[in-house]
């Protein structure tokens, strides 16, 4: 019994590892595609707000916010062109 946390834990360090994605009308996004690849697959967004600027304070910071039927939103997050983090919640 003692060996059975051992198990587990590899199996949460790569489940914490996993990328996000978003199933769209036209495709799936996933962390890494470019605003492009976004707009193509799930339209242009509700809503987008620029951020700032990456700690480095080279690349833009883009929030962008999609609303989806059965009151889902969708945050996706860029730097520099590049989708880095996708989050949701249930709307009111």
């Amino acid at each position: 019994m003692k060996s059975l946390p051992l198990l587990i834990l590899p199996l949460l360090l790569l489940a914490g590892a996993a990328s996000a994605s978003l199933r769209c009308d036209k495709g799936i996004i996933s962390e890494g595609d470019r605003t492009s690849e976004v707009i193509s697959k799930c339209g242009p967004p509700d809503n987008k707000s620029f951020v700032g600027y990456s700690s480095g304070g080279d690349r833009p910071v883009e929030e962008w916010v999609y609303s989806r039927s059965g009151g889902m939103i969708y945050f996706l997050r860029f730097e520099g062109g590049r989708l880095t983090h996708i989050d949701s919640k249930r709307g009111n």
